[in-house]
């Protein structure tokens, strides 16, 4: 099983996975996305935002644009500031295989929020997705909305980011067998 990262986020994610285990429902993995994974993969964003603040502040100095200006700013920024924004959501996001289910518990931006699927919701075969430096995204329900930041495009779910993916992929296997068998 492997540990929780010790940052400031992590008290809140011991507690809120402590409250969501139901009686007798024991954890077989737990995980958090590689952050630093996830920021390398919008990292194009910082090879699109600095040269626009660069142009921007060009522009603003030469006295070409006035009304513009705050939102050519504002642009900008947002381009430089996404991927390091997206580490601090993975540092307050976990993924968890129990004996009965996956969760990914998040206590973003001090909301507290679970989701959890059912093994027999899940899709027969599992999919990963490598996303480079080690990690992947694994997908294990189809179907789902996509304004849920696990889901991509198409409606896949799973966990986003993890480290070694197919080892994971393994363990939730194996739950699941188990959890069938068990029925």
């Amino acid at each position: 099983m492997d540990e929780l990262r010790s940052t400031l986020f992590s008290a809140g994610l011991r507690r809120l996975l402590s409250e969501t285990l139901e009686p007798g429902e024991r954890v077989l993995w737990q995980g958090q996305p590689d952050g630093v994974a996830d920021m390398m993969m919008w990292r194009f964003l910082w090879w699109i935002g600095f040269p626009w603040l660069l142009v921007t502040a060009f522009a603003i100095s030469r006295g070409w644009i006035d009304q513009s200006t705050p939102f050519l700013l504002l642009s900008g920024a947002t381009m430089v500031a996404a991927p390091p924004v997206m580490l601090l959501h993975d540092l307050q996001t976990l993924c968890v295989i129990t004996n009965r289910r996956a969760l990914i518990l998040r206590t973003a931006w001090g909301k507290r929020t679970m989701t959890a699927t059912a093994f027999a919701d899940m899709d027969a075969t599992f999919e990963i997705l490598d996303i480079g430096r080690g990690a992947g995204h694994l997908n294990f329900a189809s179907g789902v909305s996509t304004r849920s930041p696990d889901t991509d495009y198409t409606g896949r779910y799973g966990f986003r980011c993890i480290r070694d993916a197919s080892a994971v992929r393994d363990i939730l296997e194996r739950a699941r067998g188990r959890g069938h068998a068990s029925v």
